[in-house]
């Protein structure tokens, strides 16, 4: 809300819990609107678990990497629909009826998927998924914010991540949990239906947000959520400044129009709106670019990449990395309003170029070091089962595991049968071949090679985890809850969140694809290079909001911003000049 404190570094995490022991209606707020991320963090998580099973069930999933892509990067196109959707229903109609309408999209997102024949109908249900996530990434942390007090704000706010942290763990949980279930993806796919009912109960009971009530003239309702939400002496403070605030916001209605286009024209022309945006949508296209959603969508298939055949062992592996996301998240409620926003990311930047640096070359030395491919082993399974491709190589000698799996979709690598890592065969990929070669106790490889590294390339997924979601994680969403003014939030946290899922569309549906033309370090390389121009463009672009009321916000965007070493201090922006 507009109220709180106007010394940044008075707000810490404490304050939170103390805040919220006092009053813990706000608490019942921030959990109940923040399922949506739950929700959100689940239905992109459980697709890289259940996308190991919809292989085996649709051999034509198996076959054509870009209908893998599609099932997965189609609930991304759904959000980037849904996040600009969320942004008008919610200032037309209001925070909760948006976060309503997220839930039924969830639900029937989920049945869709649950009862598919076939991969379209999978991609119908992941489309349904999509308009609820989007809708939820939008709506859900701007009704907390709007229900919080500034000195927790950013603590609240980070709830949220940590909720779509703890649905992307759970969603692995769920994954392993019906690996042996009759049914196992359907199953994960349509467990998510149950939180979208939970959170749409809960929703029924709560109020709108007080900054949406007194817009619609509802001023003793805005008054009654108030009371609850902050201290009898500070109610009266924090009714003026909701009351100036909106009518500012009035008075601003008429010269920006009625239709879209007028809007969008008008706020670019609007110096804050405009340099709030900057910062918004730089942090937004960040946040993906760095490659997150490529582990949180195909951790498992990445994991296999590493050297872990099995499925269950590449989704028990997957479980300590989203883990590490969802304590990174508790990190990040610890320390967002006590170091700011802006340091948090600045660090967590440099923390992710590293180790995606070091993930690229632990890959392209465990891709020279495969198991070589011997004509004998291969020969051991008969001529007609051996891979057409290393048939016809010119210089099969030279061939090794890697060779094998990139010379063509049809080929595997069954391994030595006394150590995975002495010279093994390339065959032909069929449910027959693949079963002659595990009857023989040898390991079936079709994404990646036995590699000695494997352990080390999952420590460093987990250091870039960890890197990431104090950061980059949670952050981003902060910032776009906070960076607009009031009467430009839905609009401007609308177009921020749809830079994100288009951003992130481009990063899901290009990765298998990626790792096809350059290699898994190649593709890790190449999204070193997108975090370091996104590690220049926050330290340009992106001003300390830590602490600040929405007011002061917007004050210091008046002026401009110029950056200082790491994060800016309130004294240090007052001296910067346009």
């Amino acid at each position: 809300m507009e109220g709180g404190v106007t010394k940044p570094d008075k707000t810490e995490f404490t304050e939170c819990w103390r805040t919220s022991w006092k009053k813990p209606y706000i608490m019942r707020l921030a959990l109940s609107a923040g399922i949506g991320g739950l929700l959100f963090g689940y239905d992109t998580g459980v697709i890289s678990g259940a996308l190991l099973y919809i292989r085996d069930d649709f051999k034509s999933v198996d076959k054509h990497t870009w209908l893998q892509e599609t099932i997965v990067s189609m609930a991304v196109a759904g959000a980037i629909v849904g996040a600009g959707l969320g942004g008008l229903i919610s200032d037309k109609y209001g925070r909760r009826i948006s976060i309503l309408l997220a839930d039924i999209l969830f639900f029937i997102g989920a049945i869709v998927m649950a009862a598919s024949v076939a991969p379209w109908m999978i991609i119908l249900g992941r489309i349904f998924v999509g308009l609820g996530v989007g809708m939820a990434s939008m709506t859900s942390p701007l009704y907390i914010s709007e229900a919080s007090p500034a000195r927790i704000r950013g603590a609240l706010v980070s709830t949220n991540g940590l909720l779509i942290t703890g649905g992307q763990f759970l969603s692995y949980l769920i994954n392993l949990a019906f690996t042996k279930a009759p049914g196992t993806w359907r199953w994960m796919l349509g467990v998510a239906g149950v939180p979208a009912l939970i959170q749409f109960v809960l929703m029924l009971s709560l109020p709108e947000s007080p900054r949406f009530l007194y817009r619609q003239d509802k001023v003793k309702e805005a008054r009654a959520i108030l009371e609850k939400i902050y201290p009898a002496n500070e109610v009266e403070e924090e009714m003026k400044a909701l009351q100036s605030s909106i009518e500012a916001e009035k008075a601003d209605d008429k010269s920006l129009g009625n239709d879209l286009y007028s809007k969008l024209k008008n706020i670019w022309g609007n110096d804050v709106v405009r340099r709030g945006l900057y910062a918004g949508i730089t942090v937004q296209v960040a946040q993906q670019f760095v490659g997150i959603n490529t582990v949180m969508y195909y951790s498992p298939t990445i994991v296999q990449l590493a050297g872990f055949a099995s499925n269950k062992t590449a989704l028990a592996l997957s479980l300590i990395t989203s883990g590490l996301n969802a304590v990174g998240s508790i990190v990040s409620m610890a320390f967002v309003d006590r170091f700011g926003r802006r340091r948090l990311m600045i660090i967590s930047m440099f923390g992710i170029i590293i180790c995606l640096v070091a993930l690229s070359v632990l890959f392209h030395e465990a891709s020279d070091h495969a198991p070589p491919v011997r004509s004998f082993e291969s020969l051991h399974f008969g001529r007609n089962n051996t891979c057409s491709s290393f048939l016809q190589a010119s210089e099969p000698t030279n061939w090794n595991c890697m060779s094998c799996l990139k010379a063509s979709s049809d080929c595997a690598f069954c391994a030595n049968g006394d150590s995975k890592y002495h010279p093994g065969a390339c065959l032909a990929i069929t449910d027959g071949i693949k079963g002659m070669c595990r009857g023989e106790r040898r390991i079936w490889y079709t994404k990646g090679c036995p590699s000695k590294f494997g352990f080390l390339a999952v420590l460093l997924l987990g250091m870039y985890i960890i890197s990431y979601s104090p950061g980059m994680g949670t952050v981003p969403w902060i910032v776009n809850s906070e960076i607009y003014p009031l009467r430009y939030r839905g609009i401007g946290g609308g177009i921020a969140a749809v830079s994100n899922w288009v951003s992130n569309l481009i990063v899901s549906e290009t990765f298998l694809t990626l790792t096809e033309a350059l290699g898994s370090a190649g593709t890790f390389l190449l999204f070193a290079g997108f975090s370091t121009i996104g590690l220049i463009a926050i330290y340009f672009v992106v001003p300390e909001t830590k602490g600040l009321q929405f007011e002061e916000v917007e004050k210091m965007l008046e002026k401009g911003f110029k950056p200082r070493l790491c994060c800016n201090s309130k004294d240090d922006d007052d001296d910067d000049d346009d």
